[in-house]
C-alpha cells in the first residue's frame, strides 16, 4: 500500500478551496466563539439586574477618560465610577490626585481585570473596586461621580443622584447627557463628549436643581488649558 507524501498532502490542502458548507461552518463556529466570550465576560453581572436596568460594557477611550478628568481634576472628596468596567477611569482618577477613587462594577470578570490593572500600576492598596450593583450603592458620601451609561437608564439615574448626592457634588456623564439636567460644562465632540453637572440643594425636599444658567463648552483637549 502506497503511503501519502506529507509534503504533497500539505500542498494539496493549501491549494484546495473550501466549499460553501465549510465556509458556513467556519462562520458559525466564529459566531459561537464570540457569543462564548460575551457570555463568559459580560453576561454574568446581567443575570442579577432587571432587563430595563442592564447596561452593556463599552470601555471608555483614552480621550473620554481625559475629558472626565479635566472636569474633576482638583476637586476634593471621594470619587466613584458607576459601572467601572476594567477600572481605567478609577486608576486615572487616582493618578491625577482624585482620592479615594472607587469603582462599582457588577461583572466579576471585569472586577478581576480592574484589580489586575491596579496591580500592574502598583496601586492595589490605594484604589478600591467593589462587585456591586450600581443601583444599590449609596452615594451619600460621594463628591465626584463618573458615569458612562446607556440613555435608557439615565432618567432613573437622575432620580438616584438627586436623592443621594450631597450638596456640592459633581456628576460627569460620558457619551450621553443626563436628559433633564442643565450642565455647567461640556467638553469634547461626538462620542468623546462629556457633560458636568453640579448638585445644589433648594427647598425643604432637598431637590437637586440646575447649576449656572448655560453650559460652558470647553471644546477639545487641544483648546483646553490646565
Amino acid at each position: 500500500m502506497e503511503q501519502d507524501d506529507p509534503a504533497e498532502a500539505l500542498t494539496e490542502l493549501r491549494e484546495r478551496r473550501p466549499s460553501p458548507l465549510e465556509l458556513l461552518q467556519v462562520a458559525a463556529g466564529s459566531g459561537l466563539a464570540v457569543y462564548g466570550v460575551w457570555a463568559l465576560l459580560l453576561q454574568p453581572g446581567f443575570r442579577r439586574v432587571p432587563l430595563r436596568l442592564q447596561v452593556p460594557y463599552v470601555g471608555a477611550s483614552a480621550r473620554q477618560v481625559e475629558h472626565v478628568l479635566s472636569l474633576l481634576r482638583g476637586r476634593p472628596g471621594k470619587t466613584v465610577d458607576l459601572g467601572s468596567g476594567d477600572g481605567r477611569i478609577v486608576l486615572a482618577a487616582h493618578r491625577c490626585g482624585l482620592r479615594p477613587a472607587v469603582g462599582y462594577e457588577l461583572n466579576p470578570w471585569l472586577v478581576g481585570l480592574a484589580w489586575l490593572r491596579a496591580w500592574r500600576a502598583g496601586c492595589v492598596g490605594s484604589v478600591r473596586f467593589h462587585r456591586e450593583d450600581l443601583w444599590k450603592v449609596s452615594l451619600r458620601d460621594c463628591h465626584n461621580v463618573s458615569v458612562f451609561l446607556a440613555p435608557s437608564v439615565l432618567p432613573l439615574l437622575e432620580d438616584k443622584l438627586q436623592a443621594e448626592l450631597p450638596a456640592g457634588a459633581r456628576v460627569v456623564s460620558g457619551r450621553f447627557p443626563l436628559p433633564t439636567w442643565q450642565p455647567v460644562a461640556v467638553v469634547g465632540e461626538g462620542l468623546d463628549r462629556v457633560w458636568a453637572y453640579d448638585i445644589h440643594r433648594g427647598g425643604p425636599a432637598g431637590q437637586a436643581v440646575p447649576g449656572p444658567g448655560s453650559a460652558s463648552v470647553l471644546g477639545t483637549p487641544n483648546s483646553q488649558t490646565g
